[in-house]
């Protein structure tokens, strides 16, 4: 049986960086950010707190569908806000749970008030699938023999 991991766990293994803005920031200038990083969302961050995201899904339905210009026009006015975030004692399955019902793709992780990683579907399913894996390895090993491993 899968046992269930931290988002912390998760962290440590692809690390901590987070992508952020400024609610100034200009749309234009965060799809470059975006694209130069290969990254489909950035924390908006004011005065050291996550106060929103933006994503590609905020930009082609808050901007693009409604004939706004992308350098003129600042995040603030297109960020998805409020924001849910977990913590990084959240399990995996409680976050993939909450994604899942909200329809959340990405997840700041906040410790004490302070941003310290950004977690996505995709980082979910992949953790899921490797502790899948991992499982039936271990079961494998115990069912001919070979365990503990």
């Amino acid at each position: 049986m899968m046992t269930s991991h931290a988002i912390s766990a998760v962290l440590a293994e692809k690390g901590s960086d987070v992508l952020t803005v400024s609610p100034q920031t200009r749309v234009f200038d965060a799809l470059v950010i975006m694209a130069q990083a290969d990254v489909g969302a950035l924390v908006v961050v004011e005065d050291g707190r996550p106060v929103g995201m933006f994503s590609e899904r905020d930009y082609a339905r808050k901007v693009i569908l409604h004939g706004k210009a992308s350098k003129q026009i600042e995040i603030r006015e297109v960020m998805t806000q409020p924001i849910r975030t977990i913590s990084p004692r959240d399990t995996v399955e409680d976050c993939m749970a909450l994604m899942t019902v909200r329809r959340i793709r990405h997840l700041p992780v906040l410790e004490n008030d302070r941003l310290i990683g950004i977690v996505s579907i995709g980082d979910m399913v992949k953790w899921t699938l490797s502790a899948q894996e991992d499982t039936i390895h271990e079961l494998e090993n115990y069912i001919s023999g070979k365990y503990p491993a």
